[in-house]
């Protein structure tokens, strides 16, 4: 599905409720019906796929509804919510580009998401170079988080080169849309990791639970979702997970085999990668604690 899916607003809204059990999607949704509504309004004097479309979408979403990058606390978690992100005008920029998104799509604006590494952009559609069949689309690239700029080749080649280093390579494929899938990953991902840090490990849980049902081919999720497991002291997933891990690593296929009768791995099974050593050593810990409770 595409990134402009009607259900993205929904999605979004349904992880919020992770951290907000109580939580009404039916007034976001009406609240970006609305400001959709709006939009279009705003943008009726003009066609949809041109610069100046895009200009009087930025000025009505930034300047007039107030949305706006949360630079002075960037990891205050509520940037992350689509709920919060929609009551206090501020985000990051995968949150203020669902927002961005889902009324862009209410308008009739052909935007889609790009998943740049470290900085969520968007694309719009701007029409094609010339008028013959094989015209190229022409698009413009936009920064949710700084008031909807346009970035040119340059500013997209610092923006990566700040964000991964400076021996990033700069490819056009980064400026490729992206799905549907890749932007829910992306702020499960990012929840994930949030969640972590502040060591709320129960919902950093919830989030790999997620991300599996979203990208079950994730096999490092599983590893993720035992080590929080782990710490959670659910000694039985944790090792479930870790197992399962350790078995769909490429090169490691048959290093959880136990010796007939030993409860110790086999022969020749020892891994070759510093981090599948630790949890390789975090399966037999687990192993003599889940045999203690039977």
């Amino acid at each position: 599905m595409n990134a402009r899916g009607e259900d993205l607003g929904a999605a979004a809204l349904a992880i919020a409720r992770v951290e907000y059990p109580a939580l009404e999607p039916g007034r976001y949704l009406e609240l970006l019906d609305r400001m959709g509504t709006e939009a279009r309004d705003r943008i009726s004097g003009t066609a949809v796929r041109t610069d100046e479309a895009i200009r009087a979408f930025n000025e009505y979403l930034y300047d007039e509804q107030g949305f706006s990058g949360n630079r002075q606390r960037y990891d205050d978690p509520r940037n992350s919510f689509l709920n919060e992100v929609l009551d206090r005008r501020t985000g990051i920029p995968i949150s203020l580009a669902v927002v961005y998104l889902e009324v862009a799509r209410r308008a009739g604006i052909r935007v889609a998401g790009v998943n740049f590494p470290g900085h969520f952009l968007l694309r719009a559609t701007l029409g094609t170079v010339d008028a013959s069949p094989e015209a190229r689309e022409r698009f413009a690239i936009i920064d949710p988080f700084h008031g909807g700029a346009r970035l040119s080749e340059p500013d997209c080649r610092e923006l990566l080169r700040q964000h991964v280093g400076d021996d990033a390579a700069f490819d056009e494929q980064l400026l490729e849309p992206a799905n549907r899938r890749d932007i829910i990953v992306r702020m499960l991902v990012n929840l994930k990791r949030l969640y972590v840090r502040m060591r709320s490990f129960p919902q950093a849980r919830v989030m790999s639970d997620l991300l599996l049902t979203a990208d079950p081919p994730a096999y490092t999720e599983l590893r993720d979702r035992g080590l929080l497991a782990y710490h959670l002291e659910d000694f039985a997933a944790a090792l479930r997970d870790l197992e399962a891990y350790l078995r769909l690593r490429p090169r490691h296929t048959t290093m959880i085999e136990e010796s007939p009768g030993t409860g110790e791995e086999a022969e020749g099974t020892q891994p070759e990668q510093s981090d599948d050593v630790q949890i390789w050593e975090h399966v037999k810990n687990l192993r003599r604690r889940v045999a203690g409770f039977n």
